[in-house]
């Protein structure tokens, strides 16, 4: 009877490590982003300074239903956009879908690609750190990899998009990230801005495009032991990758939003970001 107790007491918590691991790993990343923000707001910055080749349409579109809401993103094309072209999934930080997410997503249409900007807090906006972590927090797991997956449906369905990328910042790095293993046959180039890694190559392994990897080396967030362990774990299964860790910028440096902008290092991974895209996703 002694042992049979301590069997069930071990199963018991094992089962139970196993159903908090991943929503303890998402609580830590959160945490992490917290503290990294703090006293942050999601103010415009030098991110709308960055070029833009050409004229661009935008349109707020449904794009998704999602237990059994609406789901509204924001699509922007190039004026001259020809039918078959490629596309992007952009990914908004932990502040939402706000003004300046729709920004990049013009930018990248100037580029020639159809950016759709979706929306993983359904019509939520976060104006303090509070209220993003709140946010981020809602959001479930497979209903969020729903709202992705309709978005790559909406670009090769509605938009007849060639090929499709995604690229999302800080949390919307994570969703880029997670948005490429759950499709690793669909997705055609995934740009990860400082968002949660995952270092199992065995996970890893599956993906099927080429990764790029943008960080900062003063995010505590997502240090740079973590990043070589992604970067090294992607070349173990020998997924194609370029990493960039760049020095005296933490995390957000680049976001669109907020006052953690770091302009020569944010620029220089914007154009990284352009090369990347165009060498990817225009063939």
């Amino acid at each position: 009877m002694k042992y049979s107790w301590m069997i069930l007491l071990s199963v018991s918590l094992a089962l139970l490590l196993t159903a908090c691991g991943p929503g303890e790993e998402k609580g830590d990343f959160i945490d992490r982003m917290s503290m990294e923000h703090k006293g942050d707001k999601p103010v415009q910055n030098e991110a709308s300074e960055l070029g833009q080749t050409g004229k661009v349409t935008g349109e707020d579109v449904t794009y998704a239903t999602v237990n059994g809401n609406d789901i509204t993103g924001y699509l922007a094309k190039p004026s001259d956009m020809k039918s078959g072209g490629p596309a992007i999934i952009v990914i908004h930080e932990w502040w939402g879908l706000n003004d300046n997410i729709r920004m990049m997503a013009d930018k990248l249409a100037g580029e020639g690609y159809t950016a759709l900007a979706v929306d993983l807090y359904n019509g939520k906006v976060a104006e303090s750190p509070d209220s993003a972590g709140t946010y981020a927090r809602s959001v479930k797991e497979q209903q969020a990899l729903d709202n992705l997956t309709q978005a790559y449906n909406y670009l090769s369905g509605q938009q007849s998009a060639g090929n499709i990328g995604v690229i999302g910042w800080c949390f919307g790095g994570s969703w880029s990230l997670q948005t490429a293993l759950a499709h690793p046959q669909k997705i055609d180039a995934t740009v990860i801005y400082y968002g949660r890694l995952v270092t199992d190559a065995a996970q890893l392994e599956k993906l099927q495009m080429p990764v790029l990897g943008i960080f900062g080396a003063e995010d505590d967030g997502i240090p740079p032991k973590t990043v070589n362990e992604f970067e090294s774990a992607l070349n173990k299964t020998g997924v194609s990758n370029s990493i960039h860790i760049y020095d005296g910028a933490g995390h957000a440096f680049a976001n669109p939003s907020g006052s953690r902008y770091v302009k020569e290092a944010a620029e220089d991974a914007w154009q990284k970001t352009l090369n990347f895209l165009n060498e990817n996703l225009n063939k």
